[in-house]
C-alpha cells in the first residue's frame, strides 16, 4: 500500500513540474506587461541611440528610480530611449521639465545615464 501511495505523489511531482517546466519555457508564465517590455528591449537593441554623449537635452520626468547605489534618478524618455538622470535636487517630482547633459550609455546602448543641468 505504501509503494502505491509513494508511486501516485511521485507522480504528481513529475506531472506539476512539467507543466511549470512547459509554461516557463513557452512563456507562459510571464505577464502581457513583462512580455511586452522584453519586446521593447529587444527592439532598443536593434537602434542607434536618439542621444550621443555631450548632448544637452530638455526631458520631462516620468517617473523615479533607485540605483543600486541608493541615489534617487529621474526616468525620461527621448524618443521611447530611457535617460535615468543622476544629481537631481530633492525637490524635483514627476512632471517636471529638465535640462540634462548625457554622460553615458549602457553595455547594450538601450539606455543612457545623464547628470542634471538645469530646470528647463
Amino acid at each position: 500500500m505504501l509503494g502505491v501511495t509513494s508511486l501516485v505523489l511521485g507522480l504528481i511531482v513529475v506531472v506539476l513540474f512539467g507543466s511549470w517546466l512547459v509554461r516557463r519555457f513557452r512563456g507562459g508564465s510571464q505577464s502581457t506587461a513583462q512580455r511586452e517590455s522584453y519586446e521593447r528591449h529587444k527592439d532598443a537593441q536593434q537602434r542607434e541611440p536618439p542621444v550621443d554623449i555631450g548632448d544637452v537635452r530638455e526631458v520631462g520626468v516620468q517617473e523615479f528610480s533607485e540605483h543600486h547605489s541608493g541615489e534617487r534618478q529621474a526616468v525620461c524618455k527621448i524618443e521611447g530611449f530611457v535617460v535615468f538622470v543622476e544629481d537631481l535636487p530633492n525637490d524635483v517630482a514627476v512632471g517636471d521639465v529638465l535640462e540634462i547633459k548625457v554622460l553615458s550609455f549602457n553595455r547594450g546602448h538601450t539606455s543612457a545615464t545623464a547628470t542634471f543641468v538645469a530646470r528647463a
